[in-house]
């Protein structure tokens, strides 16, 4: 039995059935492939996303085998374009969505020194860690916003440094460790910015670092002792996920908690900059689907 079920197998007291799905990105493997498993125990119907069609087809039986309900979907998120026709996919499979997660992400490397860069040409933690999520969330809107009261999730990191706004490909003095922050503060900030404009829709958006060096491949990749578990990250999303539901939006969450992000992620010239650098990035996915998000 779960740990998110009651003694009936069934949702515990107070908390409805979800009725609309949830798209869990990076969910093959770590964090993402345990959140999927405790939604599924949840209720929800969950979109287990990958970039391997095994890897994904293995995670859909095992959630599918103890009962839920999962479909995979199959995208690489180093290309803005195959982010957006994944979210166009989904949208056209389920119009009504109630959750999204954006958890797929890059952490610093093997080799902190050497500059990766994504199908599209750009650096690759800022393509997956944040304008992945950033096409991803205006993509899927109109699903989200037909779910009624639906949520964004984040998954973000306590390790965040601000963009440089004259060098945002990391071209100078690179270092993996601090690219993958940057592009945390970026998600973070990316985060506040929208929660206003999408609470419109009833649409709430919330950031959380889920726990500190958690025991994942990319953690251990980055020849770093675990030292905490994926159950503690998932414990504390669905900690930001129940926050959301009873109304939160525009918050921050540090292992469930509600904290602060870097100071600099509140400041409306910071929003403003890095949106407007964002807009010229994924410029050429919006003019190749022939619409504005």
């Amino acid at each position: 039995m779960s740990r998110h079920e009651n003694s009936a197998g069934q949702q515990p007291q107070g908390r409805p059935r979800p009725t609309a799905p949830a798209l869990v990105t990076g969910a093959t493997s770590g964090l993402g492939r345990s959140l999927a498993r405790a939604l599924a125990d949840r209720g929800w119907t969950v979109l287990v996303h990958g970039r391997d069609r095994d890897r994904c087809a293995a995670v859909v039986d095992e959630l599918r085998t103890a009962g839920g309900t999962a479909h995979p979907y199959l995208a690489d998120l180093s290309s803005l374009r195959e982010t957006a026709e994944l979210g166009r996919r989904v949208a056209a499979d389920h119009p009504s969505l109630g959750l999204l997660v954006n958890n797929a992400g890059v952490g610093a490397g093997r080799d902190a020194r050497r500059r990766e860069v994504s199908r599209d040409g750009y650096e690759l933690r800022l393509a997956v860690n944040y304008l992945a999520p950033v096409v991803l969330t205006r993509v899927l809107r109109s699903p989200l916003r037909a779910a009624g009261s639906a949520q964004v999730v984040n998954i973000g990191s306590i390790g965040q440094s601000p963009v440089d706004p004259d060098d945002v490909q990391f071209t100078r003095g690179y270092d993996g460790m601090e690219a993958y922050t940057r592009s945390k503060f970026a998600l973070a900030a990316f985060t506040l910015t929208i929660a206003e404009e999408y609470a419109v829709d009833g649409i709430r958006v919330n950031c959380v670092h889920p726990a500190t060096y958690m025991d994942t491949t990319m953690v251990t990749e980055a020849g770093v002792r675990p030292w905490t578990s994926v159950s503690q990250g998932t414990e504390a999303v669905l900690r930001a996920i129940d926050e959301g539901a009873r109304g939160a939006s525009g918050e921050y969450y540090d292992e469930g908690r509600r904290a602060r992000a870097h100071r600099l992620a509140y400041s409306a010239g910071v929003q403003r900059r890095l949106a407007d650098l964002t807009d010229r990035l994924i410029a050429p996915v919006e003019e190749a689907n022939g619409t504005t998000w």
